[in-house]
C-alpha cells in the first residue's frame, strides 16, 4: 500500500511538472508585434514569391506600415448605447478621426509600394493581409471562448 502511495505521488508530481513547463514553453513561444509583423510580411513575401530585392523592400515597408499604424493608438471603442447624444456625437467623431488617420496612412504607404510593387500586386498583398488578420481575429475569438 505505501508502495502505491508513492508511486501516486511520484505521477501527481511529474504531472505537475509537466503540466507547467509546457506552460513556459507556451509562454516562451508567444511572439511580440513586431515579430509577427515581420512574420506576416514574410509570409506574403513568400506568397507572392517576390525576389530578394522586393522581398526585402516589402518586408521593411510592411513592418514600418504596422508601427505607423500601432502609434495611432486603439480604436476607439464603439459601445454608444449608453452615452448621452453630444458624448455618442463625440465618440462617433472619434471614430471618424481614427479612420481617416488609417486611410491616410494606406494612401500614403500605397505610393510606397507602388515604388517597387505592381497595382495588382499591392491588392494581393492587402488580400493576404486581411485573410491573415480574420485567422488570427478568429483565433483569438476561439481562445476567449474555450477559456
Amino acid at each position: 500500500m505505501k508502495n502505491m502511495i508513492k508511486v501516486l505521488v511520484l505521477a501527481v508530481a511529474m504531472i505537475t511538472f509537466n503540466v507547467s513547463t509546457y506552460a513556459q514553453k507556451s509562454e516562451r513561444q508567444r511572439m511580440t508585434r513586431e515579430q509577427l509583423a515581420e512574420a506576416q510580411a514574410h509570409f506574403i513575401a513568400n506568397e507572392m514569391t517576390m525576389d530578394d530585392t522586393t522581398a526585402k523592400q516589402f518586408v521593411e515597408t510592411f513592418c514600418q506600415f504596422q508601427k505607423d499604424i500601432w502609434a495611432l493608438g486603439p480604436r476607439p471603442k464603439r459601445d454608444s448605447s449608453h452615452l448621452s447624444d453630444k458624448e455618442a456625437e463625440q465618440a462617433m467623431n472619434e471614430r471618424f478621426t481614427h479612420s481617416q488617420k488609417i486611410l491616410d496612412l494606406r494612401k500614403r504607404y500605397y505610393l510606397k509600394y507602388s515604388k517597387f510593387l505592381t497595382p495588382k500586386q499591392i491588392e494581393r498583398v492587402y488580400e493576404l493581409e486581411r485573410k491573415m488578420m480574420n485567422r488570427l481575429f478568429h483565433r483569438s475569438q476561439n481562445k476567449e471562448n474555450h477559456k
